[in-house]
């Protein structure tokens, strides 16, 4: 069973019970209604990315999805929490690529996202033994993964946001959904 398509999604949700709160970023996700199983974190080969509006209609109420997810949950007023999925895709589409998890706190969007991308292209480049110095900076090793042939995309998806001011459980959540047709 090898996912032929994914799509990316994210969501935030507050309430005062911790359990809820992750039901409304799933909601906000679009994947309440499916049963979620946690997987690590390749990118299966050939695996098409598809748009969240796109991957949404193959979800059923009830169904098992298999997804890489990352959440993080505060009810500390105004902490802010990031939850983060990275992406590293190999030139050659038959071979697998790498997603990555990232759940920090105080770290902004594009910081949280960053680095998860750098994650997912920095196991990536070690898996195709892409020599590369790992106190650089991420945007020069981003260009020296690109410059070398090897890897052909990186991205992410993150959600942050600030813990609510009044207590309230916070919960965001980024994740990578597959679709087994």
């Amino acid at each position: 069973m090898i996912p032929k398509k994914v799509f990316f999604t994210k969501g935030v949700g507050v309430h005062k019970d911790k359990l809820a709160s992750f039901e409304l970023a799933l909601r906000g996700a679009g994947i309440e209604k499916c049963n979620l199983v946690y997987v690590s974190s390749i990118f299966p080969p050939n695996c098409k990315i598809i748009t969240k509006g796109d991957g949404l209609k193959h979800l059923r109420p009830g169904q098992i999805v298999f997804c890489v997810m990352a959440k993080n949950e505060t009810n500390e007023p105004n902490r802010l929490v990031s939850a983060a999925i990275g992406l590293a895709i190999p030139n050659n589409k038959n071979q697998y690529g790498y997603l990555s998890e990232h759940h920090s706190f105080g770290e902004t969007e594009k910081k949280s996202g960053e680095y998860a991308e750098d994650l997912a292209a920095t196991m990536l480049a070690t898996t195709l033994g892409i020599g590369f110095d790992p106190n650089r900076a991420w945007d020069e090793r981003k260009q020296i993964y690109k410059a070398s042939g090897h890897i052909f995309r990186t991205r992410h998806i993150c959600q942050s946001a600030e813990g609510n001011k009044n207590g309230l459980w916070t919960t965001v959540i980024a994740a990578a959904v597959f679709i087994i047709e």
